[in-house]
């Protein structure tokens, strides 16, 4: 079942759970939160970034689209921190239900500004449009960036950010940063700056750099009204980690002797995050909605 990210948080929000979007970076990684969300009959969201989409190429998503659209549970196949109009252009035309235009490092006006010409395009196709506020950490472990020093989420600006912007969902900065933290680094996320936000907005809110943070956190973000929870680090670690194993102690170089086990090790993740994010068994929620079709002004 393939589904864009309004419908998909919509029921998130409304029942209180999280979503994961685990970025996939090739065929095993989609098997990996496919199979996971399967197993556990629970929604997923596969994330690409644009260094990832460069290097699977357009083609792969013919694949990743028939696979999502085959299946039971839901899914959404979203753009993480599109750059530009052209990157946005581009995942739509693979097939891309969902899109993140990341103006966070753009000057206010300015990020509104960039932010609304997606919208303006998506909104006429049925594509979701994620935006972000405030900044994101770095911790030099992830492709995916992000800045030395975060600066968080100012709520009265979340709320004026959504109005001038139409988007379907804003990413938060509460104090996450991309990647896996090194050890002597205790994260700790602003709890009070998110309560603020949610008092403020209404739309379904998204949390970056979900990895290596503590489960407690974590587990509070949903409580208190986070929808959407990035992760990748943490699930390509385990699937490397046992690679790295395998390749150290064998000779073997056929993928499928090397590849089955790394997999399992990732799908272990992912499970344990669904559990967290209190979204197993939850796609039960989809199909009965499915039974309907969707309202076009629901899209």
């Amino acid at each position: 079942m393939l589904i864009n990210m309004k419908q998909m948080l919509e029921v998130a929000k409304e029942n209180k759970f999280a979503v994961g979007a685990f970025n996939v970076a090739d065929s095993n990684f989609l098997r990996v939160v496919v199979e996971a969300a399967e197993e556990n009959d629970s929604p997923a969201i596969i994330a690409v970034h644009p260094t990832e989409l460069d290097f699977v190429k357009d083609e792969f998503f013919q694949y990743a689209v028939s696979r999502a659209k085959n299946s039971s549970v839901p899914f959404v196949i979203h753009m993480d921190h599109g750059d530009s109009l052209a990157s946005i252009m581009r995942a739509i035309h693979c097939g891309f239900t969902s899109v993140m235009i990341d103006g966070s490092l753009l000057p206010f006006e300015e990020n509104i500004a960039v932010t609304k010409e997606v919208v303006d395009v998506c909104k006429k196709i049925g594509v979701s449009v994620e935006g972000e506020l405030g900044t994101i950490g770095n911790t030099g472990t992830s492709i995916e960036g992000g800045v030395s020093k975060v600066i968080y989420t100012r709520p009265e600006d979340a709320e004026e950010f959504i109005e001038k912007t139409g988007i379907d969902t804003l990413a938060v900065a509460i104090g996450t940063a991309h990647g896996i933290y090194p050890k002597d680094v205790k994260p700790e996320l602003k709890m009070d700056v998110l309560e603020q936000i949610k008092e403020r907005v209404d739309i379904p809110l998204v949390l970056h750099g979900g990895s290596a943070n503590p489960d407690e956190e974590i587990a509070r973000a949903v409580e208190i009204g986070i929808q959407k929870i990035n992760i990748s680090s943490d699930y390509k670690y385990a699937f490397y980690k046992k690679c790295r194993e395998i390749l150290a102690s064998t000779e073997l170089w056929d993928p499928n002797a090397i590849f089955p086990d790394c997999i399992d090790a990732a799908k272990e993740v992912v499970t344990q995050k669904m559990g967290l994010f209190n979204s197993l068994g939850k796609a039960s929620l989809y199909r009965e909605m499915n039974e309907k079709p969707f309202r076009q002004n629901d899209i």
